[in-house]
């Protein structure tokens, strides 16, 4: 379903559900655009009158692609799944599948929402110790489903929607100062994921709106 026009990804540089989406795009291998939306600058660019005629929710990210907008990073992602080819984002077997929905699912429900920047606003002085928290605890119940299912990613031996939903998480728990090594099958999904292109090319350190401090 693939259309002339180069797909529109609206986003900023820090944002896991951003980075989801950039790993989709690029182990699908589709050239877009990015429109940056600065999250901070001048009280957050998402809450602009002009940005909430894009996205209601107010927030990243959104990709504009074949004639229509669509918001939340797993539904993006799947749609790009859905009508592109490219290695599958999803396994054919449905149990595989179920388990990458569920690793899926933990992460955008129960960890990222608790820790993204509009809640921890919220929290104020005790931000940090409440992100550190919630992906601490998060990170404790992904632990030992990770050690059932992993191959040499996250479900078995192929990349998946887990995997691309895993990194960027991982990413926001060493920013918060989440130790890591208690988790060692979360730790070495990490490092090896990371070698690969597609999660080196939409990193948060390479992307267009990345402070000059904090490129690669």
């Amino acid at each position: 379903m693939a259309t002339s026009t180069k797909p529109v990804l609206h986003g900023y540089f820090r944002s896991s559900c951003s980075w989801r989406v950039r790993i989709a795009l690029a182990l699908k291998g589709i050239d877009y655009d990015q429109n940056n939306v600065n999250l901070v600058k001048d009280g957050g660019q998402q809450v602009t009158d002009q940005y909430k005629k894009i996205n209601p929710m107010q927030q990243v990210p959104t990709l504009t692609i074949d004639d229509m907008t669509l918001s939340q990073s797993l539904a993006i992602i799947q749609y790009i799944e859905e009508t592109r080819p490219g290695p599958h984002l999803l396994p054919p077997d449905l149990k595989k599948r179920a388990q990458v929905r569920m690793i899926c699912d933990i992460i955008a429900s129960g960890i990222q929402p608790l820790q993204n920047l509009y809640v921890i606003k919220k929290i104020g002085a005790e931000k940090d110790s409440w992100a550190h928290h919630f992906i601490q605890r998060g990170f404790e119940a992904l632990e030992p489903i990770l050690k059932q299912t992993a191959g040499m990613y996250s479900v078995g031996d192929e990349i998946s929607m887990a995997d691309i939903c895993l990194v960027p998480q991982v990413y926001n728990a060493e920013r918060f100062k989440v130790d890591i090594c208690q988790f060692p099958t979360i730790k070495r999904l990490n490092q090896t994921l990371l070698k690969i292109e597609a999660f080196k090319v939409s990193h948060p350190s390479c992307q267009p709106d990345t402070p000059a401090a904090m490129q690669a």
